[in-house]
């Protein structure tokens, strides 16, 4: 079924409205105690302020120009995806999804400065191939098989999921090159430096959703949104990363207009909605219309949510644990895959209002009237690595999705 862009002007409300009114069709549960354990736990306490600053946005490269580096930065955010491939990347790289696609963005770049052309460019983009690819992320893209006629001779041919995560990231270069080319821009960072300013030009509580309505309409690999039961869901999830990245790595001196983000939705995936229903904050008991009360077997358990809330193990299971390669958890549908990212995105908009809202919050907590949508994002996406026993929690798993 087709889905029609939410109507001009209502882009971040859509994301909002569209999130709430799916999960509460879904009968997903989020309670105010749910949320109020979160808050007052010694996990989010402790964390917290240290955690939700790192957002693995700090790189090690010196750009020749401010363009340089918001291209940089943008196409790493139209390539921000891969969590469905998180094992199969561990096993051959012995790195999760965004550290490969980091790396991958990373060797683009260098090659282009050591004079190969530009990767970078709306031209370098539309013609990455697949082998471009493979070689740049440094992963093998052929599984072995035997041999129909000889005994013990296997023959090594295209295929397996790396092979498919490669044929993902490629065809979405070449197709967002081919845009940008077509339309008369030499690169992403330059097109999306002109939505910035196009921002400006309106109110400043409207320029985020106009920044964001501008690299949704105009690149396919932007348009994260759905059908699920008849009603439209609207995530959006990379196009409102890369704004918010673009407010992190720029914003303390703007250099050209950036919206606030403050009011940003969370960038949902795979890990908010599964962490939030470790956590407890997700209740999935009810949610039995797509099979969502069956995904997380035990996830409801108040001795293991009390024991996540709790402060982290020891230090010596830690490095066990980092050394353990992860494992999938459950494979879902588009559908269920939707309903779960659009459970999170409102389940954060209610934490942030429960934190914000008087008389819930201790003396020694007043510093939770404070907190954005973006830092909690980035709390529950930083803290799922950071403790040892949460790096261990499964997380669901969508394949051939461009999104997230």
């Amino acid at each position: 079924m087709d889905i029609a862009f939410p109507s001009s002007g209502t882009f971040i409300s859509s994301i909002k409205e569209s999130c709430r009114i799916v999960t509460l069709a879904a009968h997903i549960k989020v309670e105010n105690a749910a949320i109020k354990r979160l808050l007052e736990s010694p996990s989010f306490r402790s964390s917290f302020h240290r955690v939700s600053g790192s957002h693995g946005l700090a790189f090690p490269l010196k750009f020749p120009s401010l363009l340089s580096e918001l291209n940089f930065l943008s196409v790493l955010s139209l390539l921000n995806f891969a969590s469905g491939y998180r094992v199969p990347l561990h096993e051959q790289t012995g790195r999760g999804a965004w550290d490969n696609i980091r790396a991958f963005t990373f060797s683009l770049y260098l090659s282009s400065a050591s004079g190969q052309g530009d990767l970078l460019s709306a031209k370098g983009m539309k013609t990455m191939s697949e082998q471009q690819v493979a070689q740049h992320m440094g992963v093998s893209i052929h599984v072995e098989r035997p041999h129909e006629k000889i005994p013990g001779v296997t023959v090594g041919e295209l295929g397996g999921p790396i092979y498919e995560l490669v044929k993902l990231i490629s065809s979405t270069l070449t197709e967002t090159g081919q845009i940008l080319d077509a339309a008369g821009y030499s690169e992403l960072g330059g097109f999306v430096l002109e939505s910035l300013k196009e921002g400006a030009k309106v109110d400043p509580s409207a320029s985020l959703g106009i920044v964001l309505e501008r690299l949704v309409r105009a690149i396919p690999a932007f348009r994260d949104m759905a059908v699920v039961d008849g009603k439209p869901v609207y995530c959006f999830k990379k196009a409102l990363f890369l704004i918010h990245a673009v407010k992190i790595r720029f914003g303390s001196s703007p250099p050209f207009p950036i919206p606030s983000t403050a009011q940003a939705p969370v960038f949902t995936d795979n890990v908010l909605p599964s962490l939030l229903v470790h956590l407890g904050v997700l209740d999935l008991t009810g949610a039995t219309s797509h099979g969502l009360h069956k995904l997380f077997p035990g996830a409801e358990s108040e001795d293991k949510i009390n024991t996540l809330l709790a402060l982290p193990p020891e230090a010596s299971q830690a490095q066990d644990t980092k050394k353990a390669l992860p494992k999938d958890g459950p494979v879902l549908t588009t559908e269920q895959a939707y309903i779960l990212r659009a459970a999170a995105v409102h389940a954060c908009e209610k934490i942030v209002e429960y934190a914000r809202s008087d008389g819930q919050n201790s003396e020694e907590q007043t510093w939770l009237k404070d907190i954005t949508l973006p830092e909690l994002d980035i709390w529950l996406w930083a803290v799922a690595k950071d403790r040892p026993d949460y790096r261990k929690l499964e997380r669901f798993v969508l394949r051939g999705t461009v999104f997230f």
